[in-house]
């Protein structure tokens, strides 16, 4: 599996983060009463239709590949409630963020199409020859 190498070089470049905005909320999960009290969790917003380090043909790519993480708007969305500090969820998320990019700019392997060898043809055949007769040879026959 390769990925576009202009898209690699701009996520580790880091050009995305200041297109980036973030909003806090209280999250569920460990904290105990510091749950109550404390914004953590962390949801990253980014519009992809107004980015200007995406191509048009790579916006159309997210919107295919991560569909599921788009509001209606266009802005891709991902959430991070993970851990009691809200600088650790935004580091999270921003990993997740960056994965996300990854994981749709991978381009499949195409998978070649091969014969099998002359021995396993030989081998396979020799066993069916095998299991037939040895149910050919099972139970009684009359005389």
């Amino acid at each position: 599996m390769t990925i576009t190498v202009g898209i690699l070089k701009r996520i580790k470049s880091g050009v995305f983060v200041s297109e980036l905005s973030f909003q806090t909320s209280r999250s569920g999960g460990p904290g105990g009463q510091n749950v109550n009290k404390v914004e953590t969790k962390v949801q990253l917003n980014f519009d992809i239709n107004v980015s200007p380090n995406l191509s048009e043909n790579e916006k159309i790519t997210l919107f295919v590949k991560l569909k599921n993480k788009i509001t209606e708007e266009g802005i891709l969305q991902f959430t991070a409630q993970e851990k009691r500090s809200q600088l650790l969820n935004k580091e999270i998320v921003i990993k997740k963020f960056h994965d996300g990019l990854r994981k749709a700019f991978e381009q499949k392997k195409i998978r070649k199409s091969t014969k099998p060898r002359k021995g396993a043809i030989e081998k396979r055949l020799k066993s069916k020859k095998v299991n037939a007769e040895k149910k050919a040879n099972r139970g009684w026959k009359r005389d």
